[in-house]
């Protein structure tokens, strides 16, 4: 089991942007689809955004197309989550995992949840 870890949370006004970043501690990073999720008090963990292993292929949940924009550099091993026009509902703890698929890692993360990163966004 690999190990990741988030960055990049912070507080913006309604409009605003973040770009998070996802760093893989363990080698076997490249070997794995990487996505971002995230949860908001009182609310289920959600599915946000996923990259394959090459960066040839993404997902996003219909909250963040047009919005949301997801990359990686296997050579630092980290995956980033750039976030655009950022709304109150975005609000919430983002944490990144690790997948087989981009099909499967949206119901199948494979790997211990980290601690994420706050996002917290102002009206």
């Amino acid at each position: 089991q690999g190990q990741l870890v988030e960055s990049g949370g912070g507080t913006v006004q309604t409009g605003g942007s973040l770009r998070l970043s996802c760093t893989g501690t363990r080698p076997t990073f490249k070997g794995y689809v990487i996505g971002w999720f995230r949860q908001a008090p009182g609310n289920e963990r959600e599915f946000v955004a996923a990259i394959n292993r090459g960066a040839s292929d993404t997902s996003y949940a219909d909250s963040g197309k047009g919005r949301f924009t997801i990359s990686r550099d296997n050579a630092k091993d980290t995956v980033f989550l750039q976030m655009d026009n950022l709304k109150a509902d975005d609000t919430a703890v983002y944490c990144c995992n690790a997948g087989a698929s981009l099909g499967a890692i949206r119901t199948y993360p494979l790997w211990s949840w980290g601690q994420g990163t706050q996002v917290t966004v102002s009206s």
